[in-house]
């Protein structure tokens, strides 16, 4: 039976081996999804395809920038915060930061098909492949992001790795104090989560229904104002949540007498730089995933009533 690049896809999927095992597994087992599963297992992928059905939650996001003008930010998860803290698990980690800042790939799919920095040999799946067999739990690489700008990208990791933040700037003077003000609004986004940069990003669809309901909100509290007064009251409201979920308008957090715009312009006058904020990027650990039952005694107990 010919073998398809669908179906080898499909039992990477299945297994988490390697592309080329599983073209050889299939190979060896005539296009068979169910023997060239236990040819995987046999041939020393068992750890990883016992480990495909569990949720890895843990784990640590890190970062690292090359020369003030090229950064990547990884999130790779594990099983339990135990392995998150582990020497080889961080290595790998720092080992896929390093692969994340030399690729060119636009997508997880293209990142994870890419030969493998230390291993030319091995694709960045392969390796995942093979540290999940050595560590025991299931690890799971979930996103990268790079940037590459003419100013300047700072990196913040808090909580040794529980949230990790770049900060992109336009800036035609990069020292000390240009670094040390960017690493202060990458603290700013780790502890305040801002949504958008600046209020140019917030999408009109976003706006529209924050309007909706602002609206029913003000009827429903002020039944008998008239609907100019009651559209005063949106925008101020409106305006107030701006100041909440964009970073520059935000009341900066080591000086609430001025917004991240205002210190960010502050700093920019003092060192003769046109300084501007362009982005950021945040990941939180574990952030949108379901986590795994931590009550041993109640999942022994559904087991046995099973």
């Amino acid at each position: 039976m010919a073998v398809t690049a669908k179906m080898v896809k499909e039992l990477r999927e299945m297994t988490g081996a390697g592309m080329m095992d599983c073209k050889k597994a299939l190979n060896e087992t005539d296009g068979n999804m169910d023997e060239a599963v236990e040819y995987l297992r046999k041939n020393g992928e068992a750890k990883a395809v016992k480990k495909a059905g569990r949720i890895a939650a843990e784990g640590i996001v890190m970062a690292d920038v090359k020369d003030d003008k090229t950064a990547a930010i990884v999130e790779v998860n594990s099983e339990t915060d135990f392995v998150a803290k582990n020497a080889e698990f961080q290595g790998f980690v720092k080992a896929v930061v390093n692969q994340a800042i030399a690729s060119d790939s636009a997508d997880m799919e293209g990142f994870m098909a890419e030969a493998w920095n230390e291993d030319a040999s091995k694709t960045v799946q392969d390796a995942l492949t093979e540290k999940i067999s050595v560590i025991g739990e299931k690890l799971n690489i979930r996103r990268f992001e790079k940037v590459v700008t003419d100013g300047c990208v700072v990196s913040y990791i808090h909580g040794g790795g529980r949230i990790g933040v770049l900060v992109e700037a336009d800036t035609d003077v990069i020292n000390d104090e240009i670094r040390v003000c960017l690493k202060n609004v990458a603290m700013q986004v780790a502890a305040m989560s801002p949504k958008y940069t600046s209020r140019d990003e917030v999408d009109q669809d976003f706006l529209e229904h924050e309007k909706e309901i602002l609206l029913a909100q003000a009827k429903q509290e002020n039944p008998n104002k008239p609907d100019n007064i009651i559209e005063k009251m949106i925008i101020g409201r409106l305006n107030k949540e701006m100041k909440e979920i964009c970073l520059l308008d935000q009341a900066y957090v080591q000086d609430s007498d001025l917004t991240v715009a205002k210190y960010v312009e502050k700093v920019g006058k003092e060192n003769g730089a046109n300084l501007s904020v362009k982005r950021f990027v945040r990941f939180e650990t574990g952030e949108g995933l379901e986590k795994k039952n931590e009550d041993f005694a109640a999942e022994v107990a559904a087991q046995m009533n099973a």
